[in-house]
C-alpha cells in the first residue's frame, strides 16, 4: 500500500458551510479588519494543508482577476504584494504599471475543493497605488468607501440582494468559440420552474446551489427560469460589498461547475435572439442603526416617503446612469420591450417593464427592485451607482422629464454617460472618461445596428469573455 505524495486541505461541504457563515458573520457586525487579519494569518500558518490562497481584484469593466499566491510566500510577503496594472485594460498606463494589492482578510472564503482544488483559500483584495493610497479605478474600493463613509455618519447600512440569470450551453468555452461556430446549444428546453429531476440542467443547478450554499451565501431558491436553458439561483441579502463579492463568486463557482460537467455558463445579457436575456434584479435596502428606512405601512405601497424619494433620484438620473448597469453592446439586445424588457424609466408595483419594482415586503424585507441591470455589468460600480444615485442623485426641475425610455444601444449611452456632471463627480473625471473609453473601444468592434441577429464580434469582444489574444491584434 502505497503512502499518497500529497496530504491537501479538503473539506466536507457541511463544514465549509459553517466557516463560510461565521466568516461572513463577522463582516456583518463589523469585527475590526486587523483582529481577523490577526486570526487568518495565524491560521494559515498553523493549517499545514493550505497550499495558495487565491486572491482576486475586479477590473473597471468588471472582469474578475486571480493570483494564485503560495502561501509561505504570502506569509512573508503580506504588505508587499505587487501586479503589473499596466496589463489590465482600464488600470494603469504602461509608465505607472506597479500597483499594490491588499488582501481584505475579512472576505475570506474556504472553498469546495472539488470544484476550486484542493489546499486553498480564496480572499478579496483592494488595489493600491504605488505609495499605498486607493486605486482610483478599483470598483470595490470605491463601493467599500463610500458605504463605510455612511455608516461611520450615522449607522447608515446598504444592503443589496442580486437575483442573476445565466444559460448554460453545451461544451466547453462556448463563448470564445461563437465566432468559428455561430450559434449556442442548449441543453435544456424545458422552461420556467421546469426541468426533470436528473436531467442535464437540473444537474448543473443542483450541483452549483451546493457550492453555493457551502461557501455561505444562505441559499434561498433555485429553478429553471423563463428562456430555455436558463437558470437561476436565489440566496440571501447582504452588506452592499458583501452582495458585490457574491456576485463575482456567483458567476465564478457557475462557470467552474459548468465546465467540469463540459457546459458553459453564460451571463451574456441576450446571447440568443427571440428568448428572453440574462438579468440581474438587484434588490436594495437602506438601514440606519437596525430600522429599515424604506417600510411604512401606511405608505403609498408600504414603501416610506424615504423610499418614494430613493426612487424618484434614480428615475431622474435612469438615462444617465444606463451604462453602468448595461456596460456592453449586447445588453441593449435585453432592453426589448417584447422580453419583459425593464426599459420603461419609471416605478411600478406589478409592471415587469418598469426599471423599477416595488415587491411586496414587510418591515424587515421592504425593498425596491431595479431591474435594468445586466448580469455583466460590473456589481461594485452597478451597486455603488444605485446606491449613490438614490441616496444623493440630483431631482432638477426638468431633468429626465421627456426620458420614458433608457438607450437602445450603447452609443447613446455612451453619450448620456459622458454628459452626466453627477456622475463625473461621484466616479471622478479620471474614472468616468475611460469607463466611457473603454466601452466606445468596445463598440468600435462591433457593427453599429444591433440587426435582428446576434452578432459574432458582440460576443467576441465582450468583455467578460477570455479573448485577450484576439482583442490585441486591434
Amino acid at each position: 500500500m502505497t503512502t499518497p505524495l500529497r496530504d491537501f486541505l479538503e473539506i466536507p461541504y457541511d463544514e465549509l458551510e459553517d466557516r463560510n457563515l461565521a466568516a461572513k458573520k463577522q463582516r456583518l457586525d463589523r469585527v475590526a479588519a486587523d483582529k481577523i487579519q490577526e486570526e487568518r494569518l495565524k491560521y494559515l500558518t498553523d493549517e499545514k494543508r493550505i497550499k495558495a490562497v487565491t486572491v482576486c481584484f475586479t477590473d473597471l469593466e468588471g472582469r474578475f482577476h486571480m493570483l494564485d499566491y503560495d502561501k509561505k510566500f504570502l506569509l512573508g510577503s503580506v504588505d508587499n504584494l505587487t501586479f503589473d496594472g499596466s496589463s489590465i485594460r482600464g488600470f494603469s498606463q504602461q509608465r505607472e504599471s506597479d500597483l499594490r494589492l491588499r488582501v481584505d482578510w475579512p472576505s475570506f472564503y474556504w472553498l469546495p475543493a472539488d470544484v476550486f482544488g484542493p489546499g486553498k483559500v480564496l480572499a478579496m483584495a483592494e488595489v493600491l497605488e504605488r505609495d499605498g493610497a486607493p486605486y482610483a479605478a478599483d470598483s470595490r474600493g470605491l463601493l467599500k468607501q463610500y458605504t463605510e463613509k455612511l455608516f461611520a455618519k450615522d449607522g447608515t447600512t446598504c444592503f443589496a440582494a442580486n437575483e442573476i440569470e445565466g444559460f448554460l450551453f453545451k461544451g466547453r468555452d462556448a463563448e470564445r468559440r461563437y465566432h468559428e461556430t455561430g450559434k449556442f446549444e442548449f441543453i435544456s428546453t424545458g422552461g420556467y420552474y421546469h426541468s426533470l429531476p436528473g436531467d442535464a440542467l437540473r444537474l448543473f443547478i443542483d450541483t452549483a446551489a451546493e457550492v453555493q450554499r457551502a461557501m455561505g451565501f444562505a441559499n434561498e431558491k433555485d429553478h429553471p427560469e423563463v428562456a430555455p436553458s436558463q437558470f437561476e439561483m436565489n440566496y440571501n441579502y447582504a452588506e452592499a460589498v458583501i452582495a458585490a463579492d457574491q456576485v463575482q463568486l456567483y458567476k465564478l463557482l457557475s462557470r467552474q461547475v459548468a465546465a467540469r460537467m463540459d457546459m458553459t455558463a453564460c451571463f451574456l445579457p441576450k446571447p440568443v435572439t427571440g428568448v428572453n436575456g440574462n438579468g440581474m434584479h438587484t434588490n436594495v435596502s437602506v438601514a440606519r442603526k437596525g430600522k429599515n428606512l424604506f417600510w411604512d405601512e401606511k405608505g403609498q405601497d408600504q414603501l416610506s416617503q424615504a423610499g418614494w424619494d430613493f426612487i424618484k433620484r434614480i428615475l431622474s438620473n435612469g438615462a444617465e446612469i444606463c451604462l453602468l448597469l448595461n456596460s456592453s453592446v449586447n445588453s441593449y439586445r435585453r432592453l426589448d420591450p417584447h422580453f419583459e424588457a425593464p426599459n420603461q424609466i419609471k416605478a411600478s408595483p406589478i409592471d415587469r417593464g418598469s426599471m423599477i419594482r416595488i415587491p411586496l415586503g414587510n418591515e424587515r424585507s421592504k425593498r425596491v427592485e431595479v431591474r435594468s441591470i445586466a448580469p455583466d455589468a460590473n456589481p461594485y460600480l452597478a451597486i455603488y451607482t444605485i446606491f449613490k444615485t438614490g441616496l444623493e442623485g440630483t431631482v432638477e426641475a426638468g431633468k429626465g422629464e421627456g426620458a420614458k425610455y433608457l438607450s437602445d444601444n450603447i452609443y447613446d449611452a455612451i453619450r448620456l454617460h459622458q454628459g452626466s456632471k453627477f456622475l463625473k463627480d461621484a466616479l471622478g473625471a479620471d474614472v468616468h472618461a475611460k469607463f466611457a473609453e473603454l466601452k466606445q473601444m468596445q463598440a468600435d468592434r462591433c457593427p453599429k445596428a444591433l440587426g435582428a441577429e446576434v452578432k459574432a464580434a458582440e460576443i467576441q469582444f465582450h468583455h467578460e469573455v477570455t479573448n485577450q489574444y484576439l482583442w490585441s491584434k486591434f
